[in-house]
């Protein structure tokens, strides 16, 4: 296949900023796996990050739907014209009726966007990896790095080598808890978490208060000590009453990894670091310029913080968002009608080695039947033999032989280059009546759900959510 340029979204709304980016990569096939894959990247459209906007203790709706046009304009592109693209909604824009109202505003733009909220943690610490530090993963092979994504609700820290995540987690450790009078320590907000942790400090401080030196001390030392402890992977710290109330996806360390951050604390840490100036006193109305002061004090924390610096650091998540959440299919995939495409937040039912039996893929589509939109069920792993394909099409034929007719679409993912035999053999040549898609040459995402877009060029963009 001739390579093609697309173009790919990604947008970010967090607690503090919301960001967005546009790139363009090229499709085209792997020189040595042969998979079908999103080459060169590059960033055409990347605005500078603006406050997110709330009015009251609510997502202002008429200010996010001005930030989006006003973005779509800038970026001289129109919703039709992307392959792919994904949001993802954290902090304080991803509670009580935010998140509704932002996936309203790009659902009503971008209708084939993956939008990924707050209950979604593991993906936003694989997506900060990703955007953050693959590159740099990759040119050092053998050596574990753990990112710490730093924002202003939590702190996603995620392990990978050689550019592959093994393990992700999620803790609520931010520059948001306590939001102040911007130039000043004056409270205007305390989180739930904020409160906690100053009871357990033993510090009586509501909105109104000013938050004085020693107290701000404490509360940092706190949240110093709360990192190290992700970093080495200790449960003890988090078992206590105000260490329960700040965890919420337990993080297993790595005390031998090199360390990264990114996110808007990661961001002014580096800038502190390369000796550049960072804005005055509390200038975003939060603790996150302090924060990444005293992380730079923390001999752990700090220690490879000028030798091991990533490509994308503040925007590392609206980075990946763009770039790692879409996997591009083969030219082989079966898809007898195209129209019915695209396809939304699909569950992964099941994920079967593809020497799997008949009674495992029968219980398998038994459970996809049971979602009214459809239902995916991921194949891992290469065909045994030469005639394993027949074989596997023949089990899925049977298995859906042995119910009333498929009425609603089950897509199955294959990761060998075989999706339009495979299909073939499952609906006995087309005389089965199914909806049947099969869509080859994807990778385990270990997800639980997935969007399958509108084919362009004999391919389909896959994006993935809702990692395990």
């Amino acid at each position: 296949m001739d390579r093609t340029a697309v173009h790919l979204i990604g947008l970010d709304f967090g607690s503090t900023t919301s960001s967005a980016l546009v790139a363009r990569a090229r499709v085209g096939h792997h020189g040595v796996t042969g998979r079908m894959e999103l080459e060169s990247p590059e960033i055409v459209y990347r605005p500078e990050p603006v406050f997110t906007p709330f009015r009251d203790d609510g997502i202002d709706a008429d200010a996010i739907d001005a930030l989006l046009d006003r973005w779509f304009a800038a970026s001289g592109f129109r919703p039709q014209d992307f392959f792919a693209g994904g949001t993802i909604i954290t902090g304080l824009a991803a509670l009580r009726d935010n998140a509704t109202i932002i996936a309203r505003a790009v659902g009503n733009r971008i209708g084939e966007a993956v939008v990924a909220t707050a209950d979604d943690p593991c993906l936003e610490s694989w997506l900060a990896f990703m955007g953050s530090c693959s590159t740099l993963s990759r040119l050092h092979p053998g050596r574990p790095i753990l990112n710490l994504d730093i924002g202003g609700g939590t702190t996603n820290p995620a392990l990978g080598l050689d550019g592959d995540v093994s393990a992700t987690g999620c803790h609520y450790i931010g520059a948001r808890h306590f939001q102040v009078r911007p130039g000043t320590y004056r409270l205007t907000s305390i989180s739930q978490q904020g409160r906690a942790l100053l009871q357990s400090l033993d510090l009586r401080r509501e909105v109104g208060d000013v938050l004085d030196e020693p107290a701000l001390a404490a509360v940092l030392d706190w949240y110093v000590a709360a990192l190290e402890a992700v970093v080495r992977g200790d449960s003890t710290f988090f078992a206590t009453s105000v260490g329960r109330t700040h965890e919420q996806v337990a993080f297993p360390g790595s005390t031998g990894a090199a360390i990264t951050f990114s996110g808007g604390v990661g961001e002014l840490l580096y800038r502190h670091a390369a000796g550049q100036p960072l804005p005055g006193t509390t200038h975003f109305g939060d603790l996150g310029i302090d924060l990444a002061l005293r992380i730079a004090r923390s001999p752990l924390l700090a220690r490879d913080l000028n030798a091991m610096v990533p490509e994308q650091r503040g925007r590392a998540t609206v980075y990946g968002l763009a770039l790692h959440s879409t996997e591009v299919s083969g030219t082989t995939l079966f898809l007898p009608d195209a129209g019915v495409l695209p396809l939304r937040d699909l569950p992964v039912v099941a994920r079967l080695p593809i020497g799997a039996g008949a009674a495992a893929i029968g219980d398998a589509i038994a459970l996809a039947r049971r979602h009214a939109r459809g239902a995916c069920i991921q194949f891992l792993g290469t065909m045994p033999a030469q005639d394993g394909v027949k074989r596997l099409g023949e089990r899925i034929a049977r298995a859906l032989g042995h119910a009333s007719p498929l009425d609603r679409p089950l897509v199955l993912l294959l990761e060998p280059n075989l999706g339009k035999t495979l299909g073939n053999y499952a609906t006995d040549w087309g005389r089965a009546r199914t909806s049947l898609i099969v869509v080859d040459e994807m990778p385990d995402r270990h997800a639980h759900f997935a969007n399958i877009g509108r084919p362009r060029d004999g391919v389909v963009p896959v994006s993935f959510y809702g990692m395990h």
